[in-house]
Parts: structure tokens; sequence; C-alpha cells
């Protein structure tokens, strides 16, 4: 991994909770992304995946940078990262500290300010828990909180982070994922997006459209999804 990813790695304190979403310790990001780690002390950490639309109700996707230690090069949604352990990101209120997360996040990585994405503008919609392995070492265990937000942004992507940015429509991203399907043009979709696709985005990108979101909201349920 190059230096900026290590530094990452070995600094950010992630938030270790039980399968019910209470904290239980906290855990550096390296520890939490060892598949080994995972396996035998079945650590899970909590996490969140931002959905950011346009005024045109189109989808922000950002292709991960090659130096990522996990899922180098997958297209995914906006913004995926953790929630720190850190009073301003353990906040439980209406998941608060994971919208402080968010909002830190897609500055870190797209270059968005802050006062572009106003905290309170993030509907958190569900939770859903998943495993995925990377590769033969490195993976995911999280408990991630969905996050939506409609919000006309620019966009400056960090390449540390970011290796290419695009907004799709709903043809677009299903013709994305019959080229990640076919094989085609060494298209791969991260593992939670691809859930959160197959799952329920086409059905809330009814409710983006017609701005009723929050009849959607569930964050009672935890999905356990494969």
């Amino acid at each position: 991994m190059d230096a900026v990813q290590r530094r990452l790695m070995f600094e950010d304190e992630c938030i270790l909770v039980d399968e019910n979403d209470q904290v239980v310790g906290h855990e550096s990001k390296y520890n939490c992304h060892l598949m080994e780690k995972i396996e035998k002390e079945n650590l899970l950490h909590r996490a969140f995946s931002v959905f950011l639309f346009n005024s045109k109700y189109e989808l922000l996707l950002q292709q991960r940078s090659a130096t990522k230690v996990t899922f180098p090069l997958v297209w995914t949604n906006a913004c995926c990262s953790h929630p720190l352990y850190r009073e301003s990101e353990l906040i439980d209120d209406n998941a608060l500290g994971v919208r402080n997360a968010a909002q830190r996040k897609l500055l870190d990585e797209l270059g968005i300010p802050a006062d572009d994405l106003p905290v309170d503008q993030f509907i958190p919609l569900t939770r859903m828990l998943y495993k995925a392995p990377s590769d033969g070492k490195w993976g995911e265990h999280e408990l991630d909180y969905l996050l939506f937000i409609v919000r006309d942004v620019s966009v400056h992507p960090n390449p540390d982070e970011v290796a290419d940015v695009k907004y799709v429509n709903r043809e677009q991203l299903k013709e994305l994922l019959r080229k990640v399907d076919g094989g085609e043009e060494g298209l791969k979709l991260s593992p939670w997006f691809r859930l959160v696709v197959d799952n329920f985005l086409f059905k809330w990108w009814d409710h983006v459209e017609k701005g009723t979101l929050k009849e959607v909201v569930d964050m009672e349920k935890i999905h356990k999804l494969t």
C-alpha cells in the first residue's frame, strides 16, 4: 500500500459493533479489514455508503483509486467509508455521528465542501450487514448505514482515494450492470454497492424523484445480506 493508505490504515480507529449495532469497542482500520481477523475474531465495524443525486436525479458514482487496499479500481456509490471512534462520530441520535463522518469523507474524497452538504440534508434510510472478501488478505465485514442526499455539488476528486467519477441515470446504471455481468471492459462493482442495487436502489430511486424518500426510511431494521 502507498504511504497515504498505510497512514490511514494504522491511524484511523473504526467503531466495532455487534450485530445489533451496539458499540463494543474500537480497532484500527488495518485490523478491521484483515480477513484473518474478521474470521477469527468476528470483527464487525460500522460503515456508511452515501448515495448522492443531482437535481436531474442522476446518481454519482466513483471508481476507487488503484492504491486502495480493498477493492481497488471498482466502481461504487459516491462515497463509502467509516465513522471513526471519536466523539463527533459516535453520536447515535438520528445517526448524527455517521452523517458527520459522511460530510468529512465527502470533502476528503471528492473535495465537496461541508457547506454544500449540510448534515441535516442526509437521509439515513436503513442499515445492512454484509461480509465480502477483497482478495486473499483483505476484506470487509460492515454494518453499513445507507445515506441518501439530493444536492448539486462541484466534485474535485482526491487521486489518493478516487480514480474517476461520473453521474448516471437509471438506464446508464443498468447498462453498466450489463457490462459488469458480461465481464466487459474489466468493469467491477463493489460488493456493498451491488447489494444495494440488487435489493433496494431502483425502488428507492422512484422516491428520490418524487421527493418521498422519508416514506421508506426504516432505521429499525438491519438487513443481513450476502
